[in-house]
C-alpha cells in the first residue's frame, strides 16, 4: 500500500519519508530507519497495513494513562517496526524484528474495520495503539481511529513522540489522548541510546498540546544514565512551563533487558527522589510506575490531600472522584473522566 507523507526526491529515484522526524531519504529499493517503508519504484509503501503482530484487551491504567478514563480497557494492538534503537526496548522482539532480522513482516491480517469491532466487542472504551511505535504503522492507525470515532470509541497513542508536525495535523481530529516517553533530558542520551534527538520529541510534547491532545508523561529511570537530579529538575521545569503542571509524569522502575543489561534495577530511593523533585518544580501528579503497592500510584487532591483513586498496579481499587472534582474541597481534577458506555467499570 502507497505510503502517506513522502516526497519526491531531488534524485528521482530517492524518496524522502515525512512521517517521523528522522526524515529519512530512502533510494530505490531500500527502506527507512523503522525498516517498515519501502522505496519501490519512487513510490513509499508501508509493508504493515493491517499486520498487526499484537492484538490485547488491557486496562488503561496500563499505558500508562491514570487521568483518561480510569477503570476502562483499550483494545491495544502494534505491528512489527520502530523508528527508535533503544538498548533498553522492553518489546524488542517485536520492535525491531524488520531491522535486525532479515526484513521479514510477521503479523496476522486485520482491517480497520475489524478491530473496531473487536473493540466494541469486548467492551472498550478505547482504542490503544501500543506496543511498538504508533507512527511507523500511521496509516492502518489513521483509518483505524477514524472508524473508532464514528462508532464512539476513544483512541490512544503510546509514542516515543518522534512523528513530525504534519503527521500529528493529520491525525489530531481522531486522537484523543497519547503517553508520550519522554526518555531523557539530554540529546545524549537520545542518539546513544536511542539513536534519535531530544528537539522533535519536545516539539511534539507541546504541539499535541496546542491540539488539545490529552497527554501524559513517562520516563523510564535508568540508574547512570538519566536519573540525576539536574537532569530531572530540568525535565520538570520543561513540564511545567511547556504542558502545565497539571501534566500527569509518570516515573518507571527499569529492569535490565535487550542490550542494557549491565546496569541495576532502579532504586525505591531513586524514584522518591525523582518524585519529590516534581513535586517541587510544580506538578500536581506524579506517579511511579513498575512498583506496585506504593503511594506513588495514587491519586491525591492536590489541595485538600484527600485519596481521590487508589491503585495497585495497573487496577483501581477506589475511585470517588466526583464528576471531575475532588468530593472533598471541589478542587478541580484535570483528566478526562467520563466512561463510556462501551466500557463497564471494572
Amino acid at each position: 500500500m502507497e505510503a502517506i507523507l513522502y516526497e519526491k526526491a531531488k534524485d528521482p529515484a530517492s524518496v524522502r519519508c515525512l512521517l517521523c522526524s528522522h526524515r529519512c531519504l530512502i533510494p530505490e529499493g531500500r527502506r527507512g530507519i523503522c525498516a517498515v517503508r519501502e522505496n519501490r519504484s519512487g513510490v513509499l509503501e508501508t509493508l504493515v497495513y493491517g499486520k498487526l503482530i499484537a492484538r490485547h484487551v488491557d486496562p488503561i491504567e496500563k499505558k500508562p494513562l491514570f487521568h483518561f478514563l480510569p477503570q476502562s480497557l483499550s483494545y491495544s494492538i502494534a505491528t512489527v517496526g520502530c523508528n527508535f534503537r533503544c538498548d533498553f526496548c522492553q518489546n524488542a522482539d517485536i520492535s525491531q524484528l524488520p531491522a535486525k532480522g532479515d526484513g521479514r513482516i510477521l503479523g496476522e491480517d486485520a482491517t480497520p474495520e475489524a478491530v473496531v469491532e473487536a473493540a466494541l466487542r469486548h467492551h472498550c472504551a478505547s482504542i490503544s495503539y501500543t506496543y511498538t511505535e504508533p507512527t511507523v504503522y500511521f496509516e492502518f492507525a489513521l483509518d483505524t481511529a477514524r472508524r473508532a470515532h464514528a462508532r464512539g470509541l476513544k483512541n490512544v497513542f503510546v509514542t516515543n513522540g518522534y512523528m513530525t508536525r504534519d503527521a500529528l495535523d493529520k491525525i489530531h481530529p481522531y486522537l484523543d489522548a497519547a503517553n508520550v516517553d519522554l526518555k531523557a533530558f539530554r540529546d545524549g542520551f537520545y542518539k546513544k541510546q536511542c539513536g534519535a534527538r531530544l528537539e522533535p520529541v519536545k516539539a511534539s510534547l507541546v504541539h499535541m498540546k496546542s491540539l488539545g491532545i490529552f497527554v501524559e508523561v513517562t520516563t523510564l529511570l535508568i540508574p547512570g544514565l538519566n536519573d540525576d537530579p539536574g537532569q530531572l529538575k530540568d525535565l520538570t521545569a520543561f513540564l511545567v512551563d511547556s504542558l502545565g503542571p497539571e501534566t500527569p509524569w509518570h516515573v518507571s522502575r527499569f529492569h535490565p533487558t535487550y542490550r542494557l543489561t549491565d546496569r541495576p534495577v532502579t532504586p525505591i530511593q531513586s524514584l522518591t527522589t525523582a518524585r519529590r523533585i516534581g513535586q517541587e518544580a510544580g506538578l500536581k501528579y506524579v506517579y511511579l510506575g513498575n512498583v506496585p503497592g506504593q503511594d506513588g500510584e495514587k491519586t491525591f487532591c492536590p489541595t485538600c490531600k484527600m485519596l481521590l483513586i487508589d491503585r495497585w498496579g495497573f487496577r483501581v481499587e477506589r475511585n470517588v472522584l466526583d464528576a471531575g472534582r475532588c468530593p472533598q474541597c471541589q478542587t478541580v481534577i484535570e483528566g478526562v473522566w467520563e466512561t463510556s458506555q462501551n466500557s463497564p467499570s471494572r
